[in-house]
């Protein structure tokens, strides 16, 4: 299989786990979606989010070397919402690495902060912040704050997964 030509084959729910499927657990193929997801033009790293995260999904242990080069990537200008939306969703059911959780922290309290931002990439930093606040309890008083500031301004999406939080959360 060539990656590239299948990521662009079609987007369709069939075709990314077609392309997760192939994956699977090899870290050479996994390495070769990483490589499209960080290097190559728009559409490719487009269609590359959605597989990527469902890999990881399935295989936490394959995020190992590449979690820096996906961290750092968030902080490139314009990166394209389905970068940002689907490696959120990845950490939510990553073990992060103790060096990194500053740097994700900052990043999801940057999201859900923001006015701008897409729901679904809010709604998937509440629970990477929300797993990060059972390590470091300090930050549930910042996290609830911006829940229930923002509350009445956000989405479906925020408002329901925010919700469970703040019941979890007391």
């Amino acid at each position: 299989m060539k990656l590239r030509d299948e990521l662009l084959k079609e987007h369709s729910k069939a075709n990314c786990m077609r392309i997760v499927s192939w994956i699977g657990n090899s870290e050479k193929r996994f390495a070769e979606l990483v490589h499209l997801f960080l290097n190559d033009e728009y559409r490719v790293v487009q269609m590359a989010a959605w597989p990527l995260s469902y890999v990881l999904e399935a295989n936490p242990g394959l995020a190992g070397k590449h979690l820096p080069l996906l961290l750092n990537n968030l902080d490139k200008p314009g990166l394209i919402p389905a970068v940002r939306r689907n490696t959120i969703r990845a950490l939510q059911n990553l073990p992060i690495p103790e060096a990194y959780h500053g740097i994700v922290m900052n990043h999801c309290f940057n999201y859900i902060s923001d006015p701008t931002e897409k729901p679904a990439v809010k709604a998937f930093s509440l629970t990477v912040l929300e797993n990060l606040s059972k390590i470091y309890p300090d930050i549930k008083g910042e996290l609830k704050l911006i829940i229930e500031s923002n509350m009445e301004n956000e989405s479906p999406a925020f408002v329901s997964r925010a919700k469970k939080i703040l019941k979890r959360m007391h």
